[in-house]
């Protein structure tokens, strides 16, 4: 409902910008003998309001009230010392303009509203986002959530349960000598790579995009785990003599570690994660 309001109010706004404005025009236009002084007021009016979009509606309200008091000023001066009769347009700008300037300022108000609700929808599907954008992986979050199921059913049946995580060694390094369009394609190639080495049944995750780390979990012991890794790195060497190195002119090599669950050793997915990093320093 706010969202509604939000929007319809800045269609409303926007469109009685767009009527003012042409109401401003044609007065100006259609007075030939005012035409300087009309030409003066209404830049001043649309700085005023250019100044109020900018800032806020308190400085508007201040800006329009100095304008009152000097064109009031003006015409004051006009009626009593060189004897002008007050007439009809003497009451145009000082009621146009802060007319102008509240309309711009729920044009604005709205605009703002609408902002904060857009960040506040990008900030919340990121929070509930369960896919990494780059690869269309599952990310940490559902990382978290599978892990949980799948460790309670190793515990309850007895089903080995690996954790394989991996990254690019020297990926620092690396990412400076290619380009940011070339990062996104090595990432979603290693994907894909790790992709065809595991079965069906197991599952693979980007736990960390901004640097790359993947997560394999794996219905299977210890030693099913290394017959993944070393599948992983002698297809990651056919791909270096073939793909990668004319593709990223680079070599790449891949850090490995993997740790089996064990209950009372690993309480939480998170720690599942720990510890297999663990296992990574002793991949050199």
């Amino acid at each position: 409902m706010k969202r509604y309001r939000s929007s319809l109010l800045s269609d409303a706004a926007f469109l009685l910008l767009f009527v003012i404005c042409f109401i401003h025009i044609v007065f100006t236009a259609g007075d030939q003998d005012r035409y300087l002084i009309n030409m003066i007021l209404l830049n001043v009016s649309f700085l005023i309001a250019i100044l109020t979009y900018f800032t806020s509606i308190m400085v508007g309200l201040i800006l329009n009230i100095v304008f009152i008091f000097g064109y009031g000023t003006y015409t004051l001066y006009q009626t009593f010392i060189v004897g002008e009769s007050l007439q009809a347009y003497h009451y145009y700008w000082l009621i146009m303009t802060p007319v102008f300037t509240i309309i711009v300022a729920l044009l604005t108000y709205a605009n703002r509203e609408l902002q904060e609700e857009k960040e506040q929808l990008q900030k919340r599907n990121a929070s509930l986002a369960t896919i990494d954008e780059r690869t269309n992986l599952k990310n940490s979050r559902s990382f978290q959530s599978d892990a949980n199921i799948f460790m309670a059913l190793s515990t309850r049946y007895h089903i080995p349960l690996t954790l394989l995580v991996m990254t690019v060694k020297h990926w620092d390094e690396l990412s400076r000598m290619i380009s940011e369009a070339q990062i996104t394609e090595m990432v979603y190639d290693i994907s894909k790579l790790s992709e065809t080495s595991i079965r069906m049944n197991d599952s693979l995750y980007m736990l960390n995009s901004d640097h790359p780390t993947w997560g394999l979990l794996l219905f299977t012991d210890q030693d099913g785990a290394n017959v993944v890794v070393n599948r992983l790195k002698e297809k990651l060497e056919s791909f270096n003599t073939i793909e990668f190195s004319n593709k990223y002119k680079h070599e790449m090599k891949l850090t490995i570690g993997t740790i089996q669950y064990n209950p009372e050793e690993i309480p939480t997915p998170l720690d599942f994660i720990k510890k297999a990093r663990q296992k990574m320093e002793y991949d050199v």
